[in-house]
């Protein structure tokens, strides 16, 4: 078995399982230690010991690599696969099957933890069909946020990997779409130029500050971030946090009623975050955009490759309540959902 392709492994069960970050860090730390070397001289050096003795690469990691050179699948990662049969969530297997693709999606080049490259391998290996990387805009700074020229780098590596799917001459059904998770700054407007925005396939508006505004302050600027024709998906509205290492936070005081009105009236889906903190919107709220006539867009909030499979618990939380699998974008096709994120709307019928 590839040793890297082992260590990158282990790092996504333990990434699903919500496992400590430095736990995670440790094993994608030494699968790029041994990347750099020729598997030749990986192999040599595990077999002799010496491998022991290079920085990054601890007493697991070495097992793991010793195991994999000489063909066997390391013992860590089959005790890791094994437990990985165990759902995450309760209940919504169904429409967690149902699920093609998530719209929200982070890498190194913002604030999340690993390349592009290693994102969309993770998507592959759960069966997505397509997904959408969302890394954030400038105004978030604190999460290094791409300025227009870095985002306009970044639709040539989206395109190389999708070129190269394709490159043995066999047809790959996955889709990396190019998007941006863009601010509602306090304005309202977006935080990127409308031709920036023009050039991307999913575009998810967020609100990331001054989240304790007044209900009237922050209803305004929702509806008119909502009201942009270039918003697709409308991003963790409450910005509540529920649990975790940040702690918790309460969720922004709007008008829902009117938010999902407009939603509904423009064609922006109400994203069901799926991240364990978030379990935005809550209960209520899905009602309400529900009865207001709402899309919604089941999506992971992905900042590591393991974190892809939360959408167990996105779906389980849609599936309690309610919510039609044909309501819900992220179940529809690729090319149904290009026609409809591109404003497309008569072809859907």
């Amino acid at each position: 078995m590839d040793a890297v392709a082992a260590l990158n492994e282990i790092a996504f069960w333990l990434e699903r399982e919500r496992a400590a970050t430095f736990k995670v860090q440790a094993f994608r730390k030494a699968a790029g230690i041994i990347a750099a070397l020729d598997p030749s001289e990986v192999a040599a050096r595990a077999r002799d010991g010496r491998l022991k003795s290079m920085k990054g690469i601890g007493d697991r990691t070495y097992q793991v690599v010793r195991q994999a050179v000489d063909g066997e699948v390391p013992e860590y990662l089959e005790d890791l696969r094994q437990r990985s049969g165990a759902p995450l969530a309760d209940g919504g297997a169904e429409l967690h099957a149902a699920l093609r693709g998530d719209l929200h999606s982070h890498s190194d080049w913002s604030d999340g933890g690993s390349p592009i490259q290693l994102m969309a391998d993770a998507a592959r290996l759960l069966g997505r069909e397509y997904l959408a990387l969302t890394d954030h805009s400038p105004n978030l700074t604190i999460a290094n946020g791409l300025s227009a020229e870095r985002l306009t780098e970044q639709l040539d590596v989206v395109a190389a990997i999708n070129d190269a799917s394709g490159a043995d001459g066999k047809k790959d059904r996955f889709r990396l779409l190019t998007g941006i998770e863009v601010d509602i700054l306090e304005s309202g407007e977006l935080d990127q130029s409308p031709d920036m925005l023009d050039r991307l396939d999913i575009v998810v508006a967020s609100v990331h500050s001054k989240l304790r505004a007044d209900r009237a302050t922050m209803t305004q600027r929702m509806l008119q971030g909502i009201r942009n024709p270039r918003t697709n998906v409308l991003g963790h509205c409450t910005g509540r946090l529920v649990e975790g290492s940040r702690g918790t936070r309460p969720q922004s005081d709007f008008d829902a009623s009117k938010v999902f009105a407009a939603c509904a009236e423009n064609n922006v889906a109400v994203e069901i975050n799926s991240r364990p903190e978030r379990q935005d919107p809550p209960d209520d709220l899905i009602q309400l955009a529900l009865d207001a006539g709402c899309l919604f867009s089941i999506d992971s909030d992905a900042h590591a490759p393991g974190q892809l499979d939360f959408l167990q618990y996105g779906a389980a939380r849609a599936s309690h309540n309610n919510v039609p699998a044909e309501r819900i974008v992220t179940t529809w096709p690729l090319e149904r959902l290009l026609e409809w994120a591109a404003g497309d709307w008569q072809k859907l019928d």
